[in-house]
């Protein structure tokens, strides 16, 4: 497939998977590179009620919608200064390349949201 061919993928051909270093994370991929975007590759994540993410940097920055249920969102600034907001569907979050970053899901629902970054190789490190 190359990247002038449209595509269309209905949401029960999306496959979801657990990801390891997360409690209570899922994550799909909608598109990416193997589907024929060339720039983007767009996912969409879980959180499980009570669910979190571990503090975390990723090599790349992402853009983030928040399509359901309410969690906190934590972005460690270059300054060192900690933004940790509750979000919920209709926000929109941008965690800069390098950032720590993590959420928590303290709410009864589950959250969700979709997820954008640039294709590339993205390291993610775990921060103690």
């Amino acid at each position: 497939m190359t990247a002038e061919t449209p595509l269309i993928r209905q949401a029960s051909e999306i496959a979801y998977e657990s990801v390891d270093a997360a409690d209570g994370l899922e994550k799909g991929v909608l598109l990416d590179e193997t589907h024929g975007a060339s720039n983007l590759a767009l996912r969409r994540f879980t959180i499980a009620p009570g669910g979190s993410v571990p503090k975390h940097t990723n090599e790349i920055e992402h853009e983030q919608y928040v399509l359901a249920g309410e969690y906190t969102v934590g972005i460690e600034g270059e300054d060192g200064e900690v933004t940790e907001q509750t979000v919920s569907a209709g926000d929109a979050v941008h965690i800069p390349a390098g950032a720590v970053h993590w959420y928590q899901n303290d709410g009864d629902e589950e959250g969700a949201f979709i997820c954008a970054v640039p294709l590339g190789d993205d390291e993610i490190a775990l921060v103690e």
